[in-house]
């Protein structure tokens, strides 16, 4: 995957010669860290796929370079002033210094669909509530299997009526019950999203078009048993 950003057309701070950069977590929405970059830390980040700030303190430095907590960079993109930079990544490790995973208190933040679905999931995981459908899947390895197995089917049949409302209804019923069996093997859908940024890096039938795809905000799953 090329990564791209137009150097020539960011509107560098005259005095100190950075612009601002906002790292977000490809995968999960979520805001990472806030830092800065000037020219040389961009053109190091375009060179190695990997992001580099500039700091007052540290110079020129690469994320990770000492706790091994490494931004792969899947896309970069400019605002409308030109003067900040998102950063799409994913890491490695914690973003903050204090070991959290991103440096704001996101408690009250909504989640990207797929990590708001794995959440909800992992919390039926540990509460282990007998009344909750999701529970009642955990518990059961056929019944994740054979559920799969219906609602692909009833995905098959929308889609080949040619109703587009019932097939989004159904693909929501299949993704839901995937992610309960990946849940139920120690996975997730955070894991497949992974796996496909990564495809798309390796240059694969994918193309590059990951590269640029926004893993969509989406209501929390709490509706779900």
């Amino acid at each position: 995957m090329s990564l791209q950003l137009n150097l020539d057309g960011l509107r560098f701070d005259a005095d100190k010669g950075t612009v601002v950069v906002v790292a977000q977590d490809a995968v999960s929405g979520r805001v990472l860290m806030v830092a800065n970059a000037d020219r040389e830390a961009l053109e190091r980040t375009l060179e190695t796929g990997e992001m580099h700030y500039r700091s007052r303190t540290r110079g020129l430095w690469r994320k990770g370079e000492t706790s091994g907590n490494v931004q792969r960079v899947v896309s970069l993109s400019v605002d409308c002033d030109g003067d900040t930079v998102l950063a799409r990544v994913i890491s490695a490790g914690p973003a903050c210094h204090t070991g959290a995973r991103s440096c704001f208190d996101d408690s009250l933040a909504t989640p990207s669909a797929w990590t708001a679905l794995r959440e909800v999931i992992a919390s039926r995981h540990a509460e282990l509530d007998s009344s909750s459908y999701t529970t009642k899947l955990l518990k059961d390895r056929n019944l994740r299997l054979k559920k799969i197995g219906e609602e692909s089917g009833e995905l098959i049949a929308a889609l080949a009526d040619g109703d587009a409302n019932r097939s989004a209804e159904e693909a929501a019923d299949l993704v839901y019950h995937l992610a309960v069996a990946l849940e139920g093997v120690g996975s997730s859908l955070d894991e497949v999203a992974l796996r496909l940024f990564n495809r798309s890096a390796e240059g694969t039938k994918l193309g590059d078009t990951l590269g640029t795809l926004q893993i969509g905000q989406g209501p929390i799953f709490g509706s779900f048993p």
